[in-house]
């Protein structure tokens, strides 16, 4: 078998809504999926799995989870029902042991939007085998960013590594109905404060992400934001593959790590 090394992605999934109305968000994802060669499997961390020590979703097929509430009634027909990796669950435990970082399966967890929404765009025919892992809250972003540098050696054996998460995430400040607003300035100046230090292979800038500016404004919590330590951890050559904005402040970058 012929095997490719993947890169790893930062997906900003945008609101649920992406999964019926695709903006130019649902287009990137889908060429990506079509370019990028054909993954063995995907492993996700998402920001709606936080938790309080890591965990590894080791179930053999996890139920879609519809974990929003007062969306329109067809979003919560959409089933993703891809195949768990138990085998590929527990190697990610052991290499987490090995690497002494504290982890435990999860058998149970159901498959929460973080995930499901992007691959709906990427692979639509569910048939690639996907593994959750927790987003631990009590972790920094340093120890985040390991478990990403831990988990790259998998990217030389065509498994895909995404943190899911969004760019910039202050759902009070968006515009919810009628037409986007402009860009605001704090929001533009968070994304490329965030793109500028990758471009230039400096991580510790955005490691240290409560000296970014108008971080609280950009992400009221952390959660959205922490996926990308993850991402970051799994390559050390960056490049942005979408940028866009939704509802006026809602990030959707697409960023990838070789």
């Amino acid at each position: 078998m012929n095997l490719h090394t993947l890169p790893g992605l930062f997906i900003s999934h945008g609101s649920p809504m992406l999964a019926i109305n695709p903006e130019q968000v649902g287009p990137a994802l889908n060429r990506l999926g079509l370019n990028l060669p054909k993954p063995q499997a995907i492993i996700v961390m998402s920001a709606h799995w936080e938790s309080n020590a890591l965990e590894v979703s080791t179930a053999v097929r996890a139920m879609t989870w519809h974990d929003f509430r007062g969306f329109p009634e067809q979003l919560y027909d959409i089933r993703y029902p891809a195949p768990g990796d138990p085998a590929l669950a527990e190697e990610i435990l052991k290499l987490f042991a090995d690497a002494h970082i504290a982890a435990h399966a999860n058998s149970t967890r159901p498959r929460d939007h973080g995930v499901w929404m992007p691959l709906l765009h990427m692979y639509p025919e569910a048939d690639i085998p996907v593994v959750e892992i927790s987003l631990p809250m009590n972790m920094s972003s340093d120890q985040i960013y390991q478990i990403g540098q831990v988990l790259s050696v998998l990217r030389e054996r065509q498994i895909l590594l995404i943190g899911s998460g969004s760019i910039t995430h202050n759902l009070r400040e968006l515009a919810w109905h009628g037409e986007s607003r402009n860009v605001p300035e704090w929001a533009s100046t968070f994304r490329n404060y965030v793109v500028n230090h990758l471009n230039h292979s400096n991580y510790e800038a955005v490691l240290d992400w409560e000296n970014i500016p108008y971080m609280q404004r950009n992400h009221p919590t952390i959660e959205h934001f922490a996926p990308l330590f993850f991402a970051m951890g799994t390559g050390t050559r960056f490049s942005v593959v979408h940028s866009s904005f939704s509802m006026g402040a809602l990030g959707m970058d697409i960023y990838r790590f070789d």
